[in-house]
């Protein structure tokens, strides 16, 4: 889903996007922001498990400057496959990567 970069608001804050919908400045993020947009994916409530994938991809980010892959996940975040797409539905690595207010990870579609 391709949609306009520019300005969305959330919680009473003006975030820049990218045309992924993905936060642009990585500063901008929190978990409360992380809540809305979760919210905005279909995810009511991030679980304990939420939280993990989330600051793996964090953690990975910082460390490499790229969002690990949906691979990278199964194989390192403690999350199996099937978990994945259960917490993150169609699209487990890109969903978590806005969630956790990273760039969409390379190869995602």
């Amino acid at each position: 889903m391709s949609i306009a970069a520019g300005v969305k608001e959330i919680l009473g804050k003006s975030l820049q996007i990218d045309a992924d919908g993905n936060l642009v400045n990585l500063q901008d993020w929190d978990e409360e922001i992380a809540g809305e947009i979760a919210k905005e994916e279909g995810i009511e409530v991030l679980t304990e498990d939420h939280w993990k994938v989330i600051n793996f991809m964090r953690k990975v980010y910082s460390d490499t400057g790229d969002a690990p892959s949906i691979r990278k996940l199964t194989m390192q975040s403690g999350v199996d496959t099937k978990l994945l797409y259960a917490l993150f539905p169609k699209g487990p690595a890109k969903k978590a990567a806005r969630i956790a207010g990273l760039p969409k990870p390379k190869g995602c579609i």
